[in-house]
């Protein structure tokens, strides 16, 4: 190929296979949903679409394709999300507004094409997976620098719905705004926190004597930033494209380490992968006993039980100081080993979920 012209046409031949291969794989994924619904099966699973992700990137860097897992990733989750919509549409619930981090986790995950339902508190997105208006919910459980959302924590210890997956998010803030020039900008929205996260660019781009305008959410700085040419928002990349607003700068914030911990809820149990975490909720009998959770937790440690994580919360079912502990460890609710340790702790253990755990790198 010499030309330019010659390139486009190599590129229309190969996107006309690409097509005709996803039609043939989207056949036999209306057969998989057939037989998905007639035995009841889960239509999401992360378990598979982790393994597919994971053999896919082996093959490429074996043959020396251009292609990493983070695109292998970008691409074939949105070919899933497609996928599970034709086997049978999906709503997900998110902690909103549009155009916050948790609808950008939520979309990351399940896609362009899902219905997503944006509802104001993390009590009613648990609260509409309850009442089956929303087959998925997805909410916030820790930051890696405000640690962990306790709401969330609360209202696992006394919902039905089970954690089915995880994921983990990079929190990047972006520079939005429809003004041709910086020296243009006469005001920026933004939430509080974000113009804390943000001060080094602001200084450093001369913006420091702006207006700084904060409002209720990122998504409310973009949409006021959509409507007014001399403005500005900081904001997710996520609702600057929702809302229309052209990002300037991206990667805005002091601190490139931040990252927040998603919960994806619905209400079925997933099968062993060989790369799952589990989380519990303890609420110990003798809890006032000396050592009691130390014997716990050494229960564990015998069966060779890897704990990623404990958090204590106040139990708001007693008098007095009582308090749960909410737990992460590695591996299925299903294998012996675990079984073993959870029956002996019988009365004493609530399971939230056994899910593939999330890789936390940033």
């Amino acid at each position: 190929m010499k030309t330019l012209e010659e390139c486009r046409e190599a590129i229309d031949v190969i996107d006309s296979d690409i097509l005709e291969l996803l039609n043939k794989r989207m056949k036999v994924v209306h057969r998989v949903g057939e037989i998905k619904n007639s035995s009841g099966t889960a239509i999401y699973r992360p378990e598979r679409e982790k393994a597919i992700i994971e053999r896919l990137t082996k093959i490429s860097q074996e043959s020396g394709g251009d292609l990493n897992k983070d695109a292998i990733e970008a691409i074939f989750l949105e070919i899933f999300a497609v996928a599970r919509n034709l086997e049978l549409p999906e709503r997900i619930a998110f902690l909103g507004p549009e155009g916050s981090f948790t609808h950008q986790a939520a979309e990351s995950r399940f896609g362009a094409m899902s219905e997503y339902l944006s509802l104001n508190s993390i009590d009613a997105v648990f609260k509409t997976l309850e009442a089956r208006r929303a087959k998925f919910g997805v909410v916030p459980i820790e930051n890696s620098r405000d640690g962990i959302v306790g709401e969330t924590l609360d209202l696992l210890a006394k919902s039905s719905m089970k954690i089915v997956a995880e994921l983990y998010m990079p929190i990047h803030m972006s520079f939005a705004t429809k003004a041709r020039k910086l020296e243009d900008i006469k005001k920026i929205y933004s939430k509080d926190k974000g113009f804390g996260q943000c001060r080094e660019f602001l200084a450093e781009h001369g913006l420091s004597n702006v207006e700084l305008i904060p409002v209720e959410s990122t998504a409310k700085a973009a949409i006021l930033a959509a409507k007014e040419a001399n403005s500005a928002a900081i904001c997710s990349h996520i609702a600057a494209k929702l809302y229309g607003v052209p990002q300037m700068f991206d990667n805005i914030e002091d601190q490139h380490d931040s990252a927040t911990r998603f919960l994806i809820l619905s209400d079925f149990k997933n099968a062993i992968s060989g790369e799952d975490k589990t989380s519990i909720l303890v609420r110990l009998k003798n809890a006032e006993e000396s050592g009691s959770l130390v014997h716990f937790l050494q229960d564990f440690d015998a069966a060779k039980i890897n704990l990623s994580k404990i958090e204590s919360r106040p139990s708001k079912d007693k008098s007095g100081f009582g308090y749960w502990f909410f737990i992460d460890f590695y591996g299925h609710i299903d294998e012996e080993s675990i079984q073993k340790v959870i029956n002996k702790h019988e009365g004493e253990v609530t399971w939230l979920g056994s899910y593939v755990k999330g890789d936390d790198a940033i």
